[in-house]
């Protein structure tokens, strides 16, 4: 028996030093840790109040902070992660950078609520927390902090054997790339109709989820108390929807689950008088991600009721955005 035990412990141990650290992924998690550092660095050089957008990638790809905080006359940034990113580790990383005054806008996606526990325990980003984050699995759950500890297997040391050659021949450079996809404020910046795909556009299909999935997800359960804690330091939380395709509206049902989310931890959801619902051919590679021009036109939508609400003096956009606004698909004339 004790011969079996010790050889368990030096499995793990060796499992540990493989995937915690020989074992790296650079241009896949890598590429994500640096984007979630550049994000929570541009934050904290902020000035106080500012204004902070908060979401998955539709934070970055259809809200612009040059465009909000211009409007607001607030800093600004576009701290939107991809949805593989927990919400556990977004939070845990940005709240102390968070002050009394600041305002927090979130048009999270509806799978940042739906998403459980379970999902959250073999989440993607298991592998980079294990490597790059080990410092913040203490913070977490102690299902996370197993989910990490088991997270990688023989595919994961595949792709690593592939990715860190590439990574360290130069050829391809993960700091570089974010260059050329962000804008300082956290905006993406190559979101250019050039680069929307149709194709996948048509085929995509998003199904609303029950109201239950919505109010029993882990991941509505972690907003919650994000915008609980947060109001409770006085800060502004405010929720609201996730651009999405005109012709899948959701039901208000759906909505009003999404708005007690906020509304009964101390913040408040607003809704646009579009809903954030924009014709197919305004979108990217999908409901979530606006082209460029799309962008600039719903930023000035959402600053303009930011400003209604917080009792703002509003800023006209330059005249380049509002050029650029004005060539989305949906916003020419008839």
């Amino acid at each position: 028996m004790g011969r079996i035990l010790r050889s368990c412990a030096a499995s793990l141990i060796l499992y540990l030093i493989v995937f915690g650290a020989l074992a790296d992924r650079p241009l896949s998690l890598g590429l994500l840790d640096d984007e979630l550092s550049q994000k929570t660095a541009a934050l904290a050089a902020l000035r106080s109040p500012k204004i902070v957008i908060l979401a998955g990638s539709n934070g970055p790809y259809s809200h612009s902070c040059v465009v909000i905080g211009e409007m607001l006359d607030l800093p600004c940034e576009n701290a939107g992660i991809a949805v593989g990113i927990g919400l556990d580790v977004i939070f845990t990383r940005y709240a102390p950078l968070l002050h009394a005054g600041d305002v927090i806008y979130m048009p999270m996606e509806l799978a940042q609520y739906t998403r459980t526990r379970a999902q959250y325990r073999a989440s993607a980003d298991a592998a980079m927390l294990l490597r790059e984050d080990p410092q913040l699995l203490p913070e977490l759950s102690a299902g996370r902090m197993l989910g990490a500890m088991f997270c990688c297997n023989l595919a994961d040391l595949v792709e690593a054997a592939v990715e860190m050659p590439l990574a360290q021949s130069g050829r391809i450079n993960p700091q570089k790339l974010l260059l050329t996809e962000y804008n300082p404020q956290g905006d993406r910046i190559d979101n250019t109709p050039a680069a929307a795909d149709m194709d996948l556009l048509r085929h995509i299909s998003r199904s609303e989820p029950a109201v239950p999935a919505i109010t029993g997800g882990y991941g509505e359960l972690l907003i919650a108390h994000f915008v609980r804690s947060e109001t409770a330091r006085h800060i502004i939380v405010i929720g609201g929807l996730p651009t999405d395709d005109a012709a899948a509206p959701l039901g208000m049902e759906t909505i009003d689950a999404l708005a007690s989310t906020y509304r009964q931890n101390g913040g408040n959801f607003l809704v646009l008088p579009n809903h954030s619902l924009y014709p197919i051919q305004d979108f990217l590679n999908g409901e979530d991600h606006l082209v460029q021009s799309c962008q600039m036109l719903h930023s000035e939508s959402v600053a303009e009721m930011l400003g209604t609400y917080l009792h703002r003096m509003m800023r006209q956009p330059t005249n380049a955005i509002a050029l650029l606004a004005a060539s989305c698909p949906s916003a020419a004339p008839g």
